[in-house]
């Protein structure tokens, strides 16, 4: 698979905005908090300037993280895709086969998914057995539970 990361304009927006905020508000709380910890004397005996400084190395592996999903990012246009199929960015209104029950996602990259907004990434399981499906058609996915198997009944974007 690619490296690459599709990424609606809002998505890429918010992730941009979130480094910003990490490079300059979160790595001044980290400072303050190593600067706060090494006044309390003896380095080699302080915890807390220890978890500030594990704090300030998981806040550049972040910023690091985000700078990489932005530098591989792709802004996909919308009035570019086919709803034919199900396709990234498409809204998948799905029903799963034996229990009846419809539900609605988007699916989108890993960097943007959030199962509370109903987004799924294209990678997930659910999203990669769904993905060049038509309308009508069953799709028979692989989880972690076994296989499931959803009826297309929608696309759209």
């Amino acid at each position: 698979m690619s490296d690459i990361s599709y990424l609606t304009q809002e998505g890429y927006d918010n992730i941009k905005k979130e480094l910003e905020q990490l490079r300059g508000e979160g790595r001044r709380e980290v400072a303050a908090a190593i600067a706060e910890a090494r006044e309390k004397g003896d380095l080699s005996e302080n915890a807390e300037y220890d978890a500030a400084k594990d704090a300030q190395g998981l806040l550049e592996l972040k910023i690091n993280n985000l700078e990489v999903v932005l530098s591989k990012a792709r802004i996909i246009d919308k009035s570019q895709l086919d709803t034919s199929k199900v396709t990234i960015l498409c809204k998948v209104k799905i029903k799963n086969v034996k229990s009846k029950k419809e539900v609605t996602y988007q699916l989108v990259s890993e960097a943007e998914a959030n199962l509370k907004d109903k987004k799924i990434s294209v990678t997930s399981p659910i999203g990669d057995g769904l993905l060049g499906c038509k309308v009508g058609e069953l799709a028979k996915v692989k989880t972690p539970a076994g296989f499931i198997e959803f009826e297309i009944m929608d696309i759209s974007l």
